[in-house]
């Protein structure tokens, strides 16, 4: 299990740090300047990516990501995992959605099997409660249409 129940008291950030699986995503998140924006009130849904997510990437994408230069598209791939709102488990099963994220683009969400994907990734963990949100974690890091 990738979190614990005592996780829910803290922010969505605070929560994926004490998690130990998100250090690439913590990462990006800092370099992207979103870590204020994910403390703020929110509520966000994040489909959080684990540090093993991004290990399937192909080799040098998260280092050219991480550059300076690169901080728009970062940001981008970034705010692709984020929806605006609280979205439980519970209020997409049995459905489909193409939700908007926060970079602009819509996310397609499939509740309608065993396993719930988000684009091409599967949630692994969902309804982690933070205090301004709820994170899911994902297998694969999910890009926009650029």
């Amino acid at each position: 299990m990738l979190f614990s129940a005592a996780a829910s008291a803290k922010d969505i950030v605070d929560t994926a740090v004490s998690a130990g699986s998100f250090n690439t995503l913590v990462a990006a998140v800092q370099a992207a300047g979103l870590v204020d924006t994910l403390k703020g009130d929110g509520p966000f849904t994040v489909f959080a990516p684990t540090d093993e997510a991004f290990s399937k990437l192909p080799e040098g994408t998260v280092e050219n990501l991480l550059k300076p230069e690169n901080k728009d598209q970062l940001v981008a791939v970034l705010t692709y995992h984020v929806l605006p709102g609280k979205v439980m488990s519970g209020d997409i099963a049995g459905k489909t959605a193409s939700p908007t994220t926060v970079q602009g683009s819509a996310v397609a969400i499939d509740a309608t099997g065993a396993a719930v994907t988000v684009d091409d990734a599967t949630v692994v963990q969902a309804d982690i409660g933070a205090d301004n949100g709820v994170i899911h974690v994902i297998d694969t890091v999910i890009l926009p249409k650029m």
